[in-house]
């Protein structure tokens, strides 16, 4: 079976048909797996949506998610980020609160746990760090564990001796999935952070045991015009073209 692993689209409409695109000129796959923040930061909340979920999968709640319709409190928010998600919020209609509303925070498929933030805290913490990493292996139980949220691509490996090590997710080596228990990030699809602005998105085969990293190319400036159109704030406009 072939997953398209997602993260963070951000109600980038451009990056996350462009990421669509790309998925089945590579073969298409069987199911998406998106690992939250479909709404946030971009202009386009509903049509995300929308396109999500004209397609099979299976999507869990990021904090922007919960966040724009009232299910988590936005006092610990950038003031940027709290614009755009009562921004979002107002734009949303009542099928899109309906299904934003019902998303899990956490969910179980095959030998994989997805979250958006990290096992210990699924809506909230980073993990960026290998200490974070290792206190965070104690709280899944399955094999391999897929989070999103920073918006950087990498990979936390764990050894039977409870040793770890991080890597960046590199689209130039495929990650082999072996009996070494890993905690991966795909990147973002709608905001990049790891100064690549190419929309981030994986591929796994559950057959080959190969999980692969994709960077997609998208037309920036049609989300950056959207996004001036409707009056979001400057500093989310301008970072997307450098993917901080």
């Amino acid at each position: 079976m072939r997953y398209a692993i997602i993260a963070d689209i951000h109600a980038n409409l451009a990056a996350f048909t462009a990421v669509l695109a790309d998925i089945e000129d590579k073969g298409g796959v069987e199911e998406l797996w998106c690992l939250g923040d479909v709404v946030g930061y971009g202009p386009d909340p509903c049509q995300c949506i929308e396109l999500l979920r004209q397609h099979k999968h299976v999507c869990i709640a990021g904090n922007h998610d919960w966040a724009a319709i009232g299910k988590l409190d936005i006092s610990e928010f950038s003031p940027d980020a709290a614009v755009v998600c009562r921004w979002t919020a107002q734009q949303l209609g009542s099928e899109d609160v309906d299904y934003l509303g019902g998303l899990p925070s956490v969910m179980e498929k095959d030998d994989f746990t997805l979250v958006h933030g990290s096992p210990r805290e699924p809506i909230w913490e980073y993990l960026l760090s290998i200490s974070s990493a290792r206190e965070n292996f104690a709280h899944f139980q399955s094999q391999y564990c897929l989070v999103g949220h920073s918006h950087v691509p990498l990979v936390f490996k764990c050894g039977e001796d409870g040793t770890c090590s991080f890597s960046p997710f590199s689209p130039d080596i495929g990650l082999v999935l072996g009996e070494r228990r890993l905690i991966i990030n795909p990147g973002g699809v709608g905001q990049p952070r790891d100064g690549d602005p190419r929309a981030s998105y994986a591929i796994c085969d559950t057959e080959t045991k190969v999980f692969r990293l994709y960077r997609v190319p998208y037309d920036i400036d049609i989300t950056q015009n959207r996004m001036v159109k409707h009056n979001l704030p400057m500093r989310l406009v301008a970072r997307l073209s450098h993917g901080q």
